[in-house]
């Protein structure tokens, strides 16, 4: 008897495939910094400095989580990878880098081209809308790893800044603002618990709340990098993922400091309420889970932050001041 590689599950016609699909989509968001096309062995990219005096590379890793289980769900695959560029160009964001590349891992049972395909095609307007280039990938057709029709999905994002400009809330102080930018929706953190509430104890048909599971996790590179060329207005970042507000603002504080976040101050969005309401989430729960409405954080000085809000809003963003730092214990209190 002989046995194939096809024979154990994998398939390296399907894997060609999906690349010959993927081509174009990767492609789209090259530049003139790319010197090696698809299919290479290495991603290989020659950095335009831009006049920075020392630059520094800043780089991150993740994946989308659970919120795949709603693509499983709908069918709907090109949405998640936009998802996962989005995500990681916000953690970058937040010490003032601007994105340069982006590697992704794409894993499965039984490989799909048209999905893997699906799934880089949001990669790639991932990248096209926050000028990064996609420059290599791994995809991994692992027989008995995953169950029938599922996949994961992680990337790995680099950016540059001068060093001169790196945001690490050095001179934070008691009595600056924080203005919170909105978010469209839980982004990417969260889905665990909204995934038991709505469909395990509320028993919620998936249809009628997956636009809203499904909804973009917004970059905020384009509103954000000009605040940031412009001068030194904006003393820290805070990206609100997992951890929520208690977790993730604290990161952006000097050890003394800490904040109080008015929870009056920004819309909650009605998916939050619903799942709350639903599961009879502790409150404390809630704001350390999800966002709330509020994905990403600035800090500013009283006298920057009309004309921060201002920039904000004109550039299509919605933020409003939602507290201030304060002096003490290095936590966020809710008020």
């Amino acid at each position: 008897m002989s046995v194939t590689y096809a024979d154990s599950g994998v398939s390296i016609d399907a894997g060609n495939e999906a690349v010959r699909r993927m081509k174009q989509h990767i492609r789209s968001t090259f530049n003139e910094g790319v010197l090696a096309d698809v299919g290479s062995f290495g991603g290989m990219f020659q950095p335009n400095f831009g006049g920075m005096r020392e630059p520094v590379l800043v780089s991150s890793m993740d994946g989308v989580g659970t919120k795949l289980k709603v693509a499983f769900m709908t069918g709907k695959h090109d949405t998640v990878g936009r998802d996962l560029v989005w995500h990681c160009v916000n953690d970058i964001l937040v010490q003032g880098a601007r994105p340069l590349f982006f590697l992704d891992y794409f894993a499965t049972g039984k490989l799909d081209p048209i999905v893997a395909a699906d799934v880089v095609k949001g990669l790639a307007e991932g990248c096209r809308t926050s000028g990064c280039v996609l420059i290599g990938g791994e995809t991994a057709e692992m027989p008995g790893m995953y169950t029938d029709g599922e996949y994961d999905i992680a990337g790995c994002i680099v950016g540059m800044v001068d060093k001169s400009k790196i945001l690490i809330g050095a001179s934070v102080a008691p009595g600056d603002v924080l203005i919170g930018l909105a978010s469209e929706g839980l982004h990417t953190n969260g889905y665990s618990l909204a995934r038991k509430v709505l469909f395990e104890v509320g028993n919620v048909p998936v249809e009628e709340v997956a636009d809203e599971l499904l909804a973009p996790h917004r970059c905020y590179a384009p509103a954000i990098l000009p605040i940031l060329d412009a001068g030194d207005t904006i003393k820290a970042m805070a990206h609100i993922t997992g951890g929520g507000f208690y977790d993730n603002i604290p990161r952006s504080l000097p050890e003394n400091c800490g904040a109080v976040v008015q929870k009056s101050s920004f819309t909650v969005l009605p998916i939050f309420e619903r799942i709350q309401q639903i599961g009879n989430v502790p409150e404390a729960d809630m704001y350390r889970t999800f966002n709330m409405g509020v994905g990403l954080v600035l800090v500013v000085a009283p006298e920057h932050a009309d004309a921060t809000l201002a920039t904000l809003r004109a550039s299509g963003e919605t933020a409003s001041v939602i507290g201030e730092v304060t002096t003490g214990a290095h936590e966020v209190v809710l008020a």
